[in-house]
């Protein structure tokens, strides 16, 4: 099988249905998506005590819960090589958003993915829209680690038109599509990445253009076609829901393999195991001539993949496709904690037992870790403490941590420089979530996501992992003001109502208010002004209007009070970029940095907490010896 570059050799002609006749063909696709630098495997909780488990913890009681390792490339690689090996033609397949999203991109800006997917070796890499995030330079410099190994994987973007300045404008790094010739027999692939996202939400080069997704598609897959190729799959980096479309108002497309959207298409079996499934795989759409579309998806981070089989009839239409995600399994990767608090791992019969339950679903496969791919994230990982290390900026000023006003929890500053407006860093986590968000008018950050002060002086990687630990993403939801009021009233009650967490206290950047803790239910908090992206003058929320609200994806669903926050996440009224909550904040100071500016205070007028009355009903504005918050 050979990739032929899309060179249109004289004039265009239409071709007849007769022309194509040609015999049926069997193909595989093995694909993925997103896979966001996640680079390495997670594991599958798993509830065993229907097993019988002859394995005992330290203090004599069975084995209840055991964790399986799978996912990651080393897994992903070990399990696809062997599977290409077993069908028939097998096209492996990677539909975009290949980068950004743990320290294996901010650290190593694309080598790290490339050399790893350049060990699975894709038969095509459509571009995703954070494939845009550092510029058309980042996506050049990543393009150049990608093409320093042996596959020469084609990048597909058809609808991308580099401006006149861009770097991808050298090399030839993007194509339109691509024609593969199986057994005899040409089948076009074309990419589209998407388009309004890209240019809202990432940074491509001003002068670079997206072009319509539908219209593109369209127009190469004509192109094609006057050619003589009947066989079309769309690799599109657009979302499933748009998928959908895309298939309903096309005319020739056969399959589209997907992404952006992270969606997990599957069967009942993985939800059952608590995966989050969102559709049936393959999904069967029709094109506008009434012809079967295959649409598939893969999920994210290196988690699994696709397998579909697809049978062309002599006119180059689908016949059929079938076929289901697969989620490899370390041989070696059953684990449980002992009743001690160690991690110790399972072997033997028990090991087997609890592994053969899981492959007895076909989406489940036993793999042993590839070992080239085990050793590259070895090389890496070494790196990683040092370049942790590196300085990303200057800090101008202590700033203090703190969750309400007035708890006096830093261990850096003074009660009294945070006893009347709160926390100054959390307040900065919010402004740097916003900044790195353009689409969004206001930030939210609850205080508990904010762990430590920071100290003024140098600012590095690791000093950013340390202040936001967790594997939150930032996400967007459109709001009314009226919801957003909701929000900060829900964020206070968690802890004065329900007696939950003090770290549910709300931080924000361009949004304001007043706090009264004493007061009841609904009446905590009043003033409230917004600033979208603190970029023009402060005015009075309007309750019926809507907003874009960025914050993490923890609270996001609703954890920590935020009740309100996850009744909109779950109407669905959400938009998760995928960037880790840390590296937002990296991006934000790297961006003062390249500006030649420091991290510093704040403004008073950016304080989120304007105004605050303790749950004694002391005013803190007002008098300076409150005792509690």
């Amino acid at each position: 099988m050979k990739a032929i570059k899309s060179l249109l050799a004289g004039a265009l002609t239409c071709v007849s249905a007769a022309a194509f006749a040609q015999s049926q063909l069997d193909v595989t696709v093995l694909h993925i998506n997103d896979h966001h630098s996640h680079l390495q495997g997670d594991g599958l909780g798993l509830d065993v005590s229907a097993l019988n488990l002859s394995t005992t913890l330290t203090d004599g009681s069975p084995v209840q819960e055991v964790e399986v390792s799978y996912g990651g490339f080393p897994l992903l690689i070990s399990a696809m090589d062997r599977m290409a090996s077993r069908v028939s033609n097998p096209i492996k397949i990677h539909a975009g958003d290949a980068i950004t999203g743990t320290l294996f991109y901010t650290l190593f800006e694309g080598e790290a993915d490339a050399a790893l997917m350049n060990e699975v070796c894709f038969d095509v890499f459509a571009l995703g829209n954070h494939e845009f995030d550092d510029g058309d330079a980042g996506l050049a410099n990543f393009l150049d680690y990608l093409r320093s190994g042996s596959c020469d994987t084609p990048v597909l973007a058809a609808n991308v038109v580099p401006g006149p300045m861009s770097a991808l404008n050298n090399d030839d790094y993007l194509e339109s599509y691509v024609i593969m010739e199986v057994e005899g027999q040409e089948i076009g692939i074309i990419g589209i990445d998407i388009a309004q996202k890209t240019k809202e939400s990432s940074n491509p080069d001003d002068n670079t253009e997206f072009l319509d997704e539908l219209e593109t598609a369209q127009s190469n897959i004509d192109e094609l076609t006057a050619m003589g190729v009947n066989k079309i799959i769309l690799v599109t980096h657009y979302q499933y829901a748009n998928d959908i479309a895309l298939a309903n108002n096309l005319s020739g497309v056969d399959v589209i393999v997907g992404g952006d959207s992270h969606t997990l298409l599957g069967s009942q079996t993985l939800s059952d195991y608590g995966f989050p499934v969102g559709g049936e795989y393959p999904t069967l759409e029709t094109d506008l001539n009434g012809n079967t579309v295959c649409i598939v998806q893969a999920w994210e981070y290196s988690h699994l993949f696709g397998r579909l089989r697809v049978r062309f009839n002599e006119l180059g239409e689908v016949e059929f496709c079938r076929g289901n995600p697969i989620v490899p399994l370390d041989v070696d990767g059953v684990a449980f904690e002992d009743s001690s608090g160690d991690t110790m791992k399972l072997s033997g019969e028990d090991r087997r037992t609890v592994l053969k339950a899981l492959v007895s679903n076909p989406e489940f496969q036993v793999a042993t870790p590839d070992a080239a791919a085990t050793s590259l994230i070895e090389g890496f990982n070494s790196e990683v403490a040092e370049l942790e290390q590196s300085v990303i900026g200057e800090v101008a000023s202590d700033l203090c941590l703190e969750r309400w006003p007035g708890q006096a929890r830093s261990t850096l500053c003074d009660r009294s420089a945070t006893y009347q407006m709160g926390s100054d860093i959390s307040n900065i986590v919010a402004k740097a979530f916003l900044t790195v968000s353009p689409t969004a008018d206001i930030g939210i950050q609850n205080g508990g996501g904010v762990r430590v002060d920071v100290a003024a002086g140098e600012f590095t990687i690791a000093d950013a992992f340390t202040l936001l630990p967790f594997s939150n993403t930032l996400v967007i939801l459109d709001m009314t003001g009226q919801q957003i009021i909701d929000v900060l009233e829900d964020a206070l009650a968690n802890t004065l109502d329900a007696g939950g967490s003090s770290g549910s206290y709300p931080y924000a950047s361009g949004l304001r208010y007043h706090v009264d803790a004493s007061a009841e239910f609904g009446g905590r908090v009043s003033n409230v002004e917004v600033n979208p992206q603190v970029a023009g003058d402060w005015v009075a929320i309007d309750p019926d209007t809507t907003y874009r609200v960025v914050t993490n994806d923890f609270i996001a669903s609703g954890q920590d009070g935020y009740n309100t926050f996850g009744t909109v996440f779950d109407a669905g009224l959400v938009e998760d970029t995928f960037v880790e909550y840390a590296q937002g904040f990296i991006d934000y100071v790297e961006g003062l940095t390249d500006m030649g500016e420091s991290v510093d205070l704040l403004p008073e007028s950016e304080y989120s907490t304007q105004y605050y009355i303790g749950s004694d009903g002391c005013d803190h504005m007002q008098d300076d010896t409150c005792e509690g918050f």
